[in-house]
């Protein structure tokens, strides 16, 4: 059975991180193949260089206008990508914030993934404080923060943390300070169950 494992969160939250981190030992505890899909990674370049020449500035990659224009084609051709490779039988763990998505559960809408129940999905929600995702922001110093920073006030009124019913079947993970065996606990959580997997981690507070 191929899955489909999303690994979403605000920016600053260390997704790109703990997706690396997890698919070594999550191909071998699924004993299948997988493929990293990193919406940056894949559409990065491409709306760099549409931003660049609609406004000029490359790493205006969070103004209204990107979220109208681009946001919504970066995140289709994810998913489409996602779609082919597990068409294929090769399982995807799918990197991107999809804020918009979890909140609407949308990708717990297998119609509107274009998945069948033959794929085993999984949601994880990847949470630290605003705190720490401004310091952890502030310090890798890439370009396409640039808005963000600028405009922060305006960007953290769309940081949240899913609560009550959003929280069905979503796998949530505090990436503050991980250990290993957090690590190991989410694996296992990805690989198990869904319902019994979410029931062993409550939301945290930001």
């Amino acid at each position: 059975m191929n899955r489909l494992v999303f690994i979403c969160g605000h920016a600053g939250t260390g997704k790109t991180t703990l997706a690396k981190k997890l698919i070594g030992p999550l191909m071998k505890a699924a004993a299948a193949p997988f493929c990293l899909l990193d919406k940056d990674t894949l559409y990065g370049g491409y709306s760099a260089a549409a931003m660049g020449m609609l406004t000029g500035d490359p790493n205006d990659r969070d103004s209204p206008l990107f979220l109208q224009h681009l946001r919504e084609p970066e995140y289709r051709g994810l998913l489409d990508t996602a779609r082919d490779n597990l068409q294929l039988g090769v399982s995807a763990l799918v990197v991107g914030p999809l804020s918009r998505e979890v909140r609407e559960r949308r990708l717990f809408d297998r119609t509107w993934l274009g998945i069948g129940e033959d794929v085993t999905l999984r949601v994880v929600w990847v949470h630290v404080s605003e705190e720490t995702a401004h310091q952890r922001i502030v310090a890798r110093a890439n370009p396409n923060d640039a808005y963000k920073l600028a405009h922060w006030d305006e960007y953290r009124q769309r940081r949240f943390l899913p609560s009550g019913d959003l929280c069905d079947d979503l796998l949530m993970f505090d990436n503050t300070a991980p250990t290993a065996a957090d690590h190991d606990a989410l694996l296992a959580r990805i690989v198990g169950e869904p319902r019994a997997a979410s029931a062993m981690l409550a939301p945290l507070p930001v």
